[in-house]
């Protein structure tokens, strides 16, 4: 009995195999003819596939797309590629979102099967975006910030700097660094291969101008961090508690997700939602707070402050902070108008740049106190010319006592032979230290020094009202000749002698004889 059944079973499959090969198409029937179950089903639509009906294939895909759920990629997939077989490349790339939203492969845009759309503005949108590349500036930006990250952690374990000061330039350096690390992984792709990136810097957008404020008051008035300081922080931390629900809660996949859509949308993926809002609350906060530090500079240089300190090295982060903040706005409007070109997407980033290689070339390779106003930057912008003078502080000190009383005791200057060689040997030190004492305590060099004091004597003399011409002035403060003299005493106060003097007879009024003539 048993093996009745099993011949029975066996004769029903044969002609069931027999039936299916004579329905297949190209057997003689046609596939209208078929069941609507089979017309249907995924098998026939890989058929048409592979035999390039693409016209037919794509409907039967259609079908399938959301009754076979667990083949949902492949048949995205399958869509892509037919689709952009028959040249519709605003279709494919459709098909493509929805696959990398379901799987994030985007290997799989170097299929040949792309080649006929690959040229395309619609299918060069998605495929520039999500395959990661390496360029000359996501390179140079990753570099700088690997810098930044190392100048930073320098800073912070250095105990020669103030403490406040160096947690202020350390976290100011950070945020920038963090800035250019997140351009760099834009630039080179890797948005997509590590989500976690998207928006990363944007929580600081707010803090530049804060902490360069804060450490310019602490090295300037050695001022200490209070609770109403913490105002500071307010639009910052309103930026956070928006960011972390809209951005930073989500994972991975959902963030990959948002900048697909937003790339899908024609938008930028790195970019946020509200980017016009933020890049012009940015560059309000970073203009008042160049403001505030102008008037803070200003407000030292009145009262004397760090007169033989750091000027010229807060001056030098000022003058960049200043220039990042003019590119930025310039870039910021041009955002608004919607018309960004690329050149200003990239200058605020390299002004950004040389502010880290300034920071940490002055914290690694001038002084590190130069971070606590404890160090006199005295060589233009990367001073280096005194760094391995074995001139003690005492001595210095010293020297400079000396020096004083030479020119205002001895009154040395009026010499007209004098100069550097002189005045050492005066001194009884070499040249190199005499140079190092005028311009380390006076911030001049030897003939500024030397003129700062003819021109205040000839001052003298004019408001004396001494029977003297200004050839005999000149020659009795030390100048040799008269146009030597008068371009001295213009550069020091912005007069000529007779202009200074004819200043000075109007003020005094008209003398006896003068008014007689009235």
């Amino acid at each position: 009995m048993r093996r009745t059944i099993d011949g029975f079973v066996f004769i029903f499959l044969l002609l069931h195999t027999i039936f299916l090969w004579s329905k297949e198409p190209g057997n003689g029937t046609k596939f209208d003819e078929f069941p609507l179950a089979f017309q249907d089903s995924l098998e026939w639509a890989d058929y048409f596939y592979n035999i390039r009906r693409y016209q037919r294939a794509i409907p039967l895909y259609k079908k399938n797309l959301d009754t076979v759920k667990e083949e949902k990629a492949k048949i995205l997939k399958k869509l892509a590629l037919s689709e952009a077989a028959i040249e519709h490349p605003t279709q494919s790339v459709s098909y493509i979102h929805e696959f990398l939203q379901l799987e994030f492969k985007p290997s799989f845009l170097l299929h040949e099967g792309f080649d006929p759309i690959r040229t395309t503005d619609e299918f060069r949108r998605v495929s520039e975006r999500v395959t990661p590349r390496i360029n000359t500036w996501s390179l140079l930006y990753f570099f700088v910030a690997l810098i930044g990250f190392y100048v930073m952690g320098m800073l912070l374990v250095n105990k020669k700097i103030d403490k406040n000061a160096r947690i202020l330039i350390a976290f100011f350096v950070s945020i920038h660094s963090l800035f250019i690390l997140n351009i760099s992984i834009n630039r080179s792709n890797y948005l997509f291969e590590l989500p976690h990136s998207y928006l990363m810097s944007t929580w600081s957008s707010f803090l530049y101008g804060p902490l360069l404020f804060l450490y310019f008051q602490r090295v300037s008035i050695k001022h200490r961090l209070i609770w109403k300081d913490l105002w500071h922080l307010l639009p910052t931390l309103i930026l956070v508690a928006y960011l972390i629900p809209e951005v930073y809660a989500f994972t991975g996949e959902e963030k990959i997700n948002l900048m697909l859509t937003r790339l899908q949308n024609g938008v930028s993926p790195e970019d946020s939602g509200k980017l016009v809002l933020i890049v012009s609350l940015k560059a309000i906060s970073l203009a008042v707070y160049a403001y505030f530090i102008n008037r803070l500079l200003k407000r030292n240089k009145e009262k004397g402050r760090l007169a033989s300190k750091n000027r010229l090295w807060q001056n030098n982060i000022y003058y960049i902070h200043v220039a990042y903040v003019i590119t930025y706005i310039v870039y910021g409007i041009s955002i608004s108008a919607g018309n960004p070109y690329p050149i200003l997407y990239h200058i605020p980033i390299v002004m950004m740049a040389t502010m880290v290689l300034y920071v940490g070339y002055a914290a690694t390779n001038v002084q590190p106190n130069v971070l606590s106003a404890t160090y006199t930057l005295t060589n233009g912008l990367f001073p280096k010319k005194y760094l391995k003078s074995g001139l003690t502080d005492s001595l210095s000190l010293e020297l400079k006592e000396n020096l004083t009383q030479l020119f205002e005791k001895e009154k040395l200057y009026r010499r007209n032979d004098i100069n550097l060689d002189l005045v050492a040997k005066k001194l009884n030190t070499t040249r190199h230290n005499a140079s190092q004492i005028i311009n380390e305590h006076f911030e001049k060099s030897f003939h500024e020094y030397i003129n700062v004091y003819r021109i205040k004597e000839a001052k003298e003399l004019l408001e004396s009202g001494k029977v003297l011409n200004i050839i005999d002035i000149a020659y009795e403060v030390g100048y040799n000749n008269k146009v030597t003299f008068n371009k001295a005493f213009k550069k020091e106060t912005a007069l000529t002698p007779t202009e200074y003097l004819g200043k000075l007879q109007k003020k005094k009024g008209p003398s006896l004889s003068e008014i007689g003539h009235y």
